[in-house]
């Protein structure tokens, strides 16, 4: 086994995750979908999945509840994943995508999680500052649960703030809107290029607007690094070195479920093994080619990182 540091992912709003076929999605009828294949889901779920199939380690904080939570809990463990979990204040959620065979389109359905309060997340802060390692790595990815306000990351970042571990963080909405207006940094802010556009308020057509917009947000105090993912475009790195590019393969896409999860998994395993920031978006970006492959949950395969990364190309911008 490689030497690494320690990695903490953390999954507050995770789902059960069915993923079907039919062969054409109307409304109005009854459709008969193939049998589910159902996976654990969720950002920090997926990222900890992800890591385990490309060689590294890491331990999954998982806020779980009632018969869907334990069902989950049972096959992350089945999957011989590390868990610690948290209480969630209700029944944990499902989602469900449905692919339409006679056109290849996905359809989506994400269920909202439990509502939580603020003894809950008092509780999930303890317990993540507890759990994270000197020298490690935290990883807060997806979605909020329900009744977490924005906020959430910058109060964890306090609480690590006596380098007990880095933190990345891969989320969406309000939560990231929050982030790019925070002074108080994270230590890696990952956002997607559509994510990326919105923050800006213009297009981002060009790697090198992206590059300068993940700038604007290391000096404007948001990260110390900020990745926007380009799609079909790999991925771009700012930060206090400069910035960098690493290309994606060029794969045909059966399901882009997945791919940034896979990112980050490959991303922070390669800073959890001390690589230089460059090499680390390259396994990075590799994983999420390999993932895109993939259908449904699966995530990516470890021998197609092997040779993604062994093609890897990767500019100073």
């Amino acid at each position: 086994m490689i030497e690494q540091q320690p990695i903490l992912t953390v999954t507050l709003n995770p789902a059960l995750d069915l993923s079907t076929a039919a062969d054409e999605v109307r409304p109005d009828l009854k459709l008969r979908c193939d049998k589910p294949v159902v996976d654990p889901g969720g950002g920090g779920i997926n990222v900890s999945r992800a890591i385990k199939i490309i060689g590294g380690q890491s331990t999954a904080m998982v806020a779980l509840g009632g018969a869907t939570g334990t069902r989950i809990a049972e096959m992350l463990k089945s999957d011989g994943l590390q868990i610690l979990r948290l209480t969630a204040p209700g029944e944990t959620r499902q989602s469900l995508a449905v692919t339409d065979r006679a056109t290849g389109g996905q359809f989506r359905f994400v269920l909202p999680g439990p509502e939580w309060h603020k003894a809950h997340l008092a509780d999930s802060m303890a317990a993540i500052a507890e759990a994270a390692r000197v020298g490690g790595w935290v990883v807060v990815s997806g979605s909020h649960p329900p009744g977490v306000a924005p906020g959430f990351e910058q109060m964890l970042t306090v609480r690590l703030k006596d380098g007990r571990a880095k933190l990345l963080v891969d989320t969406s909405g309000d939560a990231l809107r929050a982030l790019a207006g925070s002074s108080t940094p994270v230590d890696v802010l990952r956002m997607d290029s559509h994510e990326a556009q919105e923050l800006a308020g213009r297009d981002l057509p060009l790697r090198s607007d992206s590059a300068a917009f993940a700038a604007s947000l290391v000096r404007d105090g948001a990260a110390r690094s900020v990745i926007v993912a380009r799609g079909a475009d790999g991925s771009v790195i700012a930060g206090a070195d400069g910035a960098w590019h690493a290309e994606a393969t060029q794969v045909k896409v059966v399901s882009a479920v997945g791919a940034g999860d896979s990112f980050v998994a490959g991303f922070v395993l390669a800073m959890a093994r001390d690589w230089s920031v460059e090499e680390a978006l390259a396994l990075g970006a590799a994983a999420a080619s390999a993932a895109v492959m993939t259908p449904a949950t699966e995530l990516c395969h470890a021998h197609h990182v092997d040779e993604f990364y062994a093609g890897r190309v990767v500019t100073r911008l």
